[in-house]
């Protein structure tokens, strides 16, 4: 589980960045990596999607290490 936390709190933070970069300058960053609405690119909002999700059941969970 300690594994899956760790990765699921990188994407968010990716993605986090990728929003701040959005807000701040107009710029999307996976869009110029990976281009327009390509399948790379839908799959890797869709990761980020997922980690928040499972991030917030973290949020709401007693982590007991």
């Amino acid at each position: 589980m300690h594994l899956l936390q760790r990765s699921c709190l990188v994407l968010t933070i990716i993605g986090a960045i990728v929003w701040g970069l959005i807000g701040v300058f107009d710029f999307n960053l996976v869009e110029t990596i990976f281009g327009d609405n390509s399948m790379i690119s839908r799959v890797i909002y869709t990761l980020v999607g997922i980690a928040g999700l499972i991030n917030i059941y973290l949020l709401f969970t007693d982590i007991k290490d």
